[in-house]
């Protein structure tokens, strides 16, 4: 794996203007593939539990993430307004002209130099073109490879977010709080 202190190094200059992250769900935060089960619960994905910790820790550090999916699931409305949550202003769902939910951002006050977009097909190729950094993953068509900073080592749906938030994290220097274990409290 790379070392990701130094790719936060040589794409110090672009991430430290970014403010907000916004992420693609299908093909990024999920391996790409659907599972119907049924009427009542709809199409569903399957979501990498480090990908959502790289949200939060960036978050409670005070910059958002949010999504831009063109689907408009119920697993994904779970995932992301209950299970993390993420705030609902950053969630953009069912609108595959994805340019409309990045007007958006910036409408809310954030420069595209300032925002960091992650995706991984021909209609996230806008965004990935005019954020301030872009990244993709592997296998993506040479078209969508073309437009990014950044390809992920990490395949779609196994943490290829987190690779990408990481990146951001150390290159701003922000490190979540570890409590030591204090062994004095174990049981006897």
């Amino acid at each position: 794996m790379r070392d990701l202190r130094e790719q936060a190094k040589k794409y110090d200059a672009k991430l430290q203007k970014i403010k907000i992250c916004l992420l693609d769900v299908d093909g990024i935060l999920t391996d790409g593939k659907l599972y119907y089960f049924g009427e009542e619960l709809g199409w569903n994905r399957s979501f990498h539990a480090r990908d959502g910790y790289g949200m939060l820790i960036l978050q409670r550090a005070g910059i958002p993430v949010g999504i831009i999916t063109g689907g408009n699931s119920l697993s994904v409305k779970e995932r992301f307004l209950k299970n993390l949550p993420l705030d609902p202003k950053y969630i953009f769902m069912g609108d595959e002209d994805k340019r409309h939910a990045f007007e958006q951002v910036m409408q809310m006050g954030f420069k595209a130099e300032e925002i960091l977009y992650m995706g991984d097909e021909f209609f996230d190729i806008p965004l990935l073109r005019a954020s301030g950094f872009s990244a993709t993953v592997p296998g993506v068509s040479p078209e969508v490879a073309e437009a990014v900073d950044y390809i992920t080592e990490t395949p779609s749906g196994e943490g290829c977010a987190r690779e990408v938030l990481d990146i951001l994290r150390l290159a701003k220097g922000i490190t979540p709080t570890i409590e030591d274990f204090d062994p004095t409290l174990a049981r006897k």
